[in-house]
C-alpha cells in the first residue's frame, strides 16, 4: 500500500502544477462542461442568420437539446440574465464547436477580399430596443401582460370603485362615462376589474389569490371638487358591461419583452393551480397559473418542468403490494409574469395534456 501511494503522488503532482504552467505558456484552461441536458444537438449547424420573427427560444432549439440553457452556453452570469444583451435580426449567431458555446456578431463586410468576416460589436440601442428580438413569440403572451391579475385578499378593499353612473344607470359600455370614489393616487388611466375566481394552493387548500375578471379600460375625465364628490371617468374600451362596484386598477407601462429563458437558482417544487379562462386542462400555447412566485425565487424567464406524480399500482409479482411508479415529466413551462405567491407560465413543448394539480418543477440537468 506505502508503495502504491509513493507511485500515485508522484503522477499526480506534476499534473497539478502543469495547469498554471500551461495557462502561462497561452494554452487556455477547456471551458467548464455543460450540464448533460444542456448538449449541443448532433446536427447543430454551424451558424445561424437573426431574422424578423426570430426568438430567443426558437434559436436556441436549433442548437441545443433543451432551449432553456442559452444563458448556459452563452456563460451569462445572473446580472446578464436580468439585463439581456440585444439581440438583433442581420447578425448571426455562431457555433463555437471548440470550446463548446454559441457566440454573437455582425457580418462586416471586406469590401478587398470580398469575403464576409464574423467581427463582434457593440450595436447601440436607440429605440429602446423594440427590433430587438423576443423570448417566445409575442402574440402569444402580450395579451396577458395586463391581465390576468392577481389580487391579494385584501387590496380590492381599498382600489377606486365604480359608485354610480349618468342617468341612474347600472351597466356601462364603451363611450360611456363612470363615477368614481377613491384614491387614485395621480394615476389618470386605469384598468377595470371585479373579484375573480379564489385560487386555492394544491398542498394546503389554502387561498393564495383572487384572479381578478378583466372588463375593460376608463380614463379620468375630471376630478372630484368637494370631499363628497366622485370623479368622472370615460370608458375607453370594453370586454364586458361594467357595474356598479367594479374595482380600478391603474394600467401598468407597457414592457419591452425580451427575456431570457434560464433555469430557476433554486429548487422549485410547484403545482398547477389553474388553467386560464377557466377550463380544466392546457395544451402548448395556453396559460397556466402556479402556486410559486416571486417569494420562492421565481422571475420572469423562468423555465421549469411539467408533470404529474408517478401512479401507484400493485405489484402483480409480489403479493400485490403497492409500489409508486416514476413521475413522468412531459412539458416546459415558461414563467412571464411573477406575483408574489403565483406565476403565470406559457405551456412550450409537451407530449401530454396539462391538469389542474400536476407538478412543476426545476428543470433536472
Amino acid at each position: 500500500m506505502k508503495k502504491f501511494s509513493t507511485i500515485a503522488l508522484a503522477f499526480a503532482f506534476p499534473l497539478a502544477v502543469s495547469v498554471p504552467a500551461l495557462a502561462q505558456e497561452g494554452v487556455k484552461t477547456p471551458p467548464p462542461a455543460l450540464s448533460s441536458k444542456c448538449n449541443f444537438l448532433p446536427d447543430a449547424p454551424d451558424k445561424h442568420v437573426v431574422v424578423k420573427g426570430d426568438t430567443l427560444w426558437g434559436i436556441s432549439g436549433k442548437f441545443l437539446q433543451n432551449p432553456w440553457c442559452w444563458p448556459e452556453v452563452w456563460g451569462m452570469n445572473r446580472e446578464e440574465i436580468r439585463n439581456p444583451h440585444w439581440i438583433y435580426p442581420k447578425q448571426i449567431v455562431y457555433f463555437d464547436r471548440v470550446n463548446g458555446r454559441l457566440r454573437l456578431a455582425n457580418p462586416v463586410e471586406e469590401s478587398v477580399s470580398g469575403i464576409t468576416k464574423l467581427s463582434p460589436q457593440t450595436r447601440s440601442v436607440t429605440n429602446g430596443g423594440l427590433d430587438a428580438i423576443s423570448a417566445i413569440p409575442n402574440n402569444l403572451i402580450e395579451p396577458y401582460l395586463s391581465q390576468p391579475l392577481i389580487i391579494e385578499k385584501d387590496e380590492f378593499a381599498t382600489a377606486p370603485r365604480i359608485v354610480a353612473a349618468p342617468e341612474g344607470r347600472v351597466y356601462m359600455g364603451k363611450g360611456d362615462k363612470i363615477y368614481v370614489r377613491g384614491d387614485l393616487k395621480n394615476g389618470t388611466s386605469f384598468q377595470v376589474f371585479r373579484p375573480g375566481t379564489a385560487l386555492k394552493d394544491p398542498d394546503t387548500q389554502a387561498i393564495i389569490g383572487y384572479e381578478a375578471v378583466y372588463i375593460g379600460a376608463v380614463k379620468l375625465e375630471r376630478t372630484a371638487k368637494t370631499e363628497d364628490g366622485v370623479d368622472s371617468f370615460n370608458v375607453v374600451t370594453s370586454k364586458e358591461e361594467m357595474g356598479i362596484g367594479d374595482r380600478l386598477v391603474p394600467i401598468p407601462p407597457t414592457p419591452i419583452i425580451n427575456y431570457v429563458p434560464h433555469a430557476p437558482e433554486q429548487e422549485v417544487k410547484a403545482r398547477v393551480v389553474a388553467v386560464y379562462g377557466g377550463v380544466s386542462f392546457a395544451g402548448q400555447n395556453n396559460i397556466i397559473s402556479i402556486n410559486r412566485g416571486a417569494s420562492s425565487g421565481i422571475d420572469i424567464g423562468t423555465v421549469l418542468e411539467l408533470g404529474r406524480y408517478g401512479k401507484i399500482v400493485p405489484d402483480r409479482t409480489n403479493d400485490k403490494k403497492p409500489i409508486r411508479l416514476p413521475d413522468e415529466m412531459y412539458g416546459q413551462l415558461f414563467i412571464f409574469r411573477v406575483f408574489k405567491n403565483i406565476s403565470y407560465g406559457l405551456v412550450m413543448q409537451v407530449t401530454d395534456v396539462v391538469s389542474v394539480g400536476d407538478i412543476v418543477r426545476t428543470p433536472e440537468k
